[in-house]
């Protein structure tokens, strides 16, 4: 796989809006305005001493589907220079994502530090798939940065965190834990999925490896899946290329083209739904349904001078809880006329779920206790529909939790 990272801020100080727009933009022969889908399983070559030039990394270009692919490095490249690291790698989903930057550096033996508040298919990984193969790992309130300190062992190697956390916006502190990681020679991996590059940029507090679902914020019209794994090109070359390839769980040109589209709107659509965000997290903590919000830039967040420090705005999502419980939430949701049900999030359409019963319901009672899973808990994702429209459409919904 070559590596040909291009940042456009070497030859123009550019911000990140026009990077978002034209960051590692490459036209063919035909000077095309939208970037070119090369739709394409391999690549052919002009003679025999060519190719075997190419499989040995001495002469440039593709080799094959599966390694790279033009339209992807266009993606690599804009999603690395917005992000400021210095390569990035592309997955088939957020968890191949996930998967290859948490399992490709380990070897049996090994100790991962992570978070308790996690996706469910993250703690699967972690709790369940990683020791098959003798890596061990410790769970750990992510907030309490003591907590990451007094698990860490002298085989540890990995810390990985998602900030805010999935559902209920647990934030932590990466400068913090980042320091640690460094202090005992591990890697800091950062899930910055909820609040995507726009709002809070990890590398910059001390993380070494930062993934994403491309399927949230950055296609943000629920059209494809896809993942994206941020980092060094030492890290990339030694871990992550070799566990691509042989592995093989590649995004599609096609998958691609769609995320490269999606990334020109992004700023727009990230600051406006979190506008709509803030002010829904208003309205929903008033209401008597609720018992409470976690939104990250509400003062009663438990984390909130954090995230305030870390975080550009409050976000696209917010979690709130109903006093009626799972009658309560599953009210809420059927009444709801704009807002659809659906367990994704970051979708230019507002999403909301019921984490107990979708998300998080394969975890033990006792654990989805501790992660403040609650049966009246409701997870929102906040679209760019008119911010009043959507205010209407809750505050009915909330009404109907009430009856």
């Amino acid at each position: 796989m070559t590596d040909d990272t291009h940042d456009p801020s070497a030859a123009l100080p550019l911000s990140s809006d026009t990077i978002l727009v034209r960051g590692g933009l490459t036209r063919s022969q035909h000077k095309e305005t939208s970037e070119a889908i090369f739709l394409t399983s391999g690549f052919v070559y002009d003679s025999a001493s060519e190719a075997e030039a190419r499989f040995k990394g001495e002469a440039p270009g593709y080799l094959y589907g599966r390694y790279a692919n033009p339209t992807n490095r266009m993606l690599e490249e804009r999603l690395a220079a917005i992000d400021g690291a210095e390569t990035c790698r592309l997955a088939a989903s957020g968890m191949a994502a996930v998967t290859a930057a948490l399992l490709a550096p380990l070897r049996a033996g090994d100790h991962v530090v992570a978070g308790k508040a996690l996706f469910s298919s993250c703690r699967w990984v972690i709790e369940t798939f990683m020791p098959r193969y003798g890596i061990e790992f410790t769970l750990v309130d992510s907030t309490d940065v003591e907590a990451w300190r007094a698990a860490i062992r002298p085989n540890t190697k990995t810390f990985f965190l998602e900030s805010p956390s999935n559902p209920t916006l647990d934030v932590s502190d990466i400068a913090a834990v980042a320091n640690l990681a460094k202090g005992c020679g591990a890697r800091l991996i950062v899930d910055n999925i909820f609040a995507s590059p726009i709002l809070q940029r990890p590398f910059e507090l001390g993380a070494d490896v930062v993934v994403y679902s491309t399927t949230k914020h950055m296609d943000g019209s629920g059209r494809t899946l896809g993942g994206a794994i941020l980092g060094s090109v030492a890290f990339m070359e030694e871990h992550i290329d070799p566990y691509l390839r042989h592995t093989g769980p590649a995004m599609s040109p096609f998958v691609a083209w769609n995320v490269l589209k999606g990334l020109e709107t992004l700023s727009m659509r990230v600051e406006r739904a979190s506008a709509s965000a803030a002010r829904l997290a208003d309205v929903i903590a008033a209401h008597p349904a609720t018992n409470y919000v976690r939104y990250p830039h509400r003062a009663d967040h438990p984390q909130y001078a954090l995230a305030s420090r870390q975080m550009k705005t409050g976000g696209t999502l917010l979690a709130f809880d109903l006093k009626g419980g799972k009658q309560a939430a599953f009210a809420f949701l059927d009444a709801l006329q704009i807002v659809d049900i659906s367990n994704n999030l970051g979708d230019s359409k507002s999403l909301a779920t019921h984490p107990a019963t979708t998300t998080h319901y394969s975890f033990a009672p006792e654990v989805q206790a501790e992660l403040g899973v609650t049966a009246g808990l409701i997870r929102l994702s906040v679209g760019i529909e008119d911010s009043g429209d959507l205010v209407r459409d809750v505050e009915a919904a909330l009404n109907a939790a009430l009856r």
